[in-house]
């Protein structure tokens, strides 16, 4: 006998999520987790904070940037996704499009903070689904073993550029100024390397 049709997810099923809940939908699967643990929740912070600093506000670096954390994001076909943090070149995100509930500018980067929960879905299911959908820059961030893996896309698929986790590191697309990814790690009680 035939299994019977899965429903496709709609942004209804999020709205009814309880408030504790995060939901997406990829690829008409509607995907939950709990809010993020300490050591999630502290790199996000430390590094949207430095992020916004030197390329949103331009102190110390270049500006030209809009970095928010844990943006809405709805793409086409009724894909949602809520990124650790994602950036828009200030160009490409007017003020008019950052005054309603959820985003539907592709951002340039995004970027996922891994937890044990949320690794191989960030890997597997949500960095295609960026890829798919245009965006250009993806991070996926390791606190606990402390490393950047940075990816540009080309087409719809991801080039691997580099792993970072140093004191003086410049990763792509913010490779304009130096990032200080060992006092990041430091801040959860990870991995510190001079």
């Amino acid at each position: 006998m035939a299994e019977p049709a899965r429903r496709r997810a709609t942004y209804e099923d999020i709205l009814a999520l309880p408030e504790h809940l995060t939901g997406e939908i990829i690829a008409g699967e509607l995907y939950t987790q709990p809010r993020p643990a300490g050591p999630h929740t502290v790199v996000a912070s430390e590094l949207g904070g430095d992020l916004v600093g030197r390329f949103g506000r331009g102190g110390g670096g270049p500006g030209g940037w809009v970095i928010l954390h844990e943006p809405e994001l709805h793409f086409g076909d009724g894909e949602v996704l809520v990124p650790d943090l994602a950036g828009w070149k200030v160009e490409r995100l007017p003020v008019e499009a950052r005054v309603g509930a959820f985003f539907t500018v592709v951002p340039d980067w995004v970027c996922e903070i891994h937890s044990p929960r949320t690794a191989t879905r960030d890997r597997e299911v949500k960095a295609p689904c960026y890829a798919r959908n245009g965006v250009n820059h993806l991070w996926l961030v390791e606190p606990v073993v402390g490393h950047v893996d940075a990816f540009a896309r080309r087409e719809a698929q991801w080039l691997w550029l580099g792993s970072w986790s140093e004191v003086e590191a410049r990763v792509p697309p913010f490779d304009a100024v130096a990032l200080d990814l060992a006092s990041l790690w430091a801040s959860i009680g990870g991995p510190r390397r001079e």
